[in-house]
């Protein structure tokens, strides 16, 4: 069973899930699915808004995607999106340039700071052996004491403490004619950013000598050192490639979605790009669906509660069965295996 359909099989039994537990809470589940869908799609804006809501899925997927692709498992997507985002923002409130110029120094120092922040967790698992998991883990904590002792110090909002200063229009991903096409909504550049992105992982893992030994290292780290690839490196440049995706993540979310950076708060998206990765089957494409999906759900679950009064945790609850379908898909596949050999075995036994 290919990857594709073993995610629509995960998508399905989650829907599947989420009406029985609809039905056992009161609700209509045709109705709570109508307008789940109608709050992400009924019309431009709510199109805009979920391509919006999609967009730091998109780079925080590709992010855990492609470690997952070259053998690590990255667990600080969210550290490293917040640190590019203040990269990022450090950037659009301090320097004075030509909008163009200042955007696309924002967009680099994201890139950088989040790259920079992976490549830590990356030396040392190339260096001393030290685990992804527990080294990632920890710089995400870094980031948030960091950002947290940073942006009050530094950037202190005018009224709040909690957040930076707001960021002034020639330092957003905003523009006019993408809110006025969409009627309003609050999709901007980073959309694209992300669709570019996409293709341009999808091009580096699948068609460049560079892709192929990051993953020849993702499946067998010793062959691939005996094959002369240089494994260490290759451990550090996809950590650095792959913090990088995260912070755009951070450029798309705090100079596209919002327009300053908050302290306290670990971005959600980051954790959450495990789950759109884990569902897209860790392709790029694949990760494009998933985190509009993903968009999907989250944007129309208010319009759901509103309309129907179904809890919007319902939709988080559809999202969890969906991902724990995902992370099983390979009892399910053996599930099926079994089940053809089964029958036939009884279609032998027939004839």
């Amino acid at each position: 069973m290919n990857n594709s359909i073993k995610s629509l099989v995960a998508v399905l039994l989650g829907l599947i899930a989420g009406a029985i537990l609809m039905v056992l809470t009161g609700h209509d589940p045709v109705e709570g699915y109508k307008y789940l869908i109608q709050g992400g799609l009924k019309n431009p804006e709510r199109i805009g808004n979920t391509l919006a809501t999609a967009t730091p899925l998109i780079l925080t997927g590709l992010s855990v995607a492609f470690a997952f692709r070259t053998g690590l498992f990255n667990i600080g997507v969210a550290g490293q999106m917040l640190f590019g985002g203040f990269c990022a923002t450090a950037v659009g409130l301090t320097m004075e340039l030509p909008r163009a110029l200042l955007l696309l120094v924002m967009i680099l120092a994201g890139f950088i700071g989040g790259a920079l922040w992976a490549v830590i967790p990356g030396f040392l698992k190339a260096r001393y052996n030290v685990h992804e998991v527990v080294s990632t883990i920890m710089m995400n904590w870094t980031a948030y004491w960091t950002v947290y002792y940073v942006v009050p110090a530094y950037f202190k909002g005018a009224s709040l403490e909690t957040e930076s200063k707001q960021l002034p229009p020639e330092a957003m991903l905003h523009q006019q004619w993408l809110s006025d096409l969409f009627q309003g909504s609050y999709l901007n550049m980073g959309f694209f950013i992300a669709v570019i992105a996409v293709i341009v992982v999808a091009f580096l893992i699948n068609k460049t000598t560079l892709g192929y030994e990051l993953k020849a290292v993702g499946f067998n780290r010793y062959a691939a050192e005996y094959a002369g690839i240089a494994v260490k490196s290759s451990i550090v440049l996809s950590m650095f490639i792959s913090g990088g995706i995260a912070g755009l993540a951070g450029v798309a979310q705090y100079a596209g979605n919002a327009s300053s950076i908050q302290i306290g708060i670990l971005p959600t998206q980051g954790f959450d790009g495990i789950a759109v990765a884990l569902l897209g089957a860790n392709a790029p494409l694949g990760v494009l669906v998933s985190a509009l999906f993903f968009g999907l759900l989250y944007s129309g679950r208010g319009f759901m509660n509103a309309m129907t009064e179904i809890p919007p945790e319902i939709a988080d609850t559809i999202i969890a069965i969906i991902i724990y379908f995902a992370a099983t898909s390979i009892l399910i596949e053996r599930l099926i295996r079994k089940m053809k050999l089964r029958r036939a075995a009884n279609k032998k036994q027939e004839d």
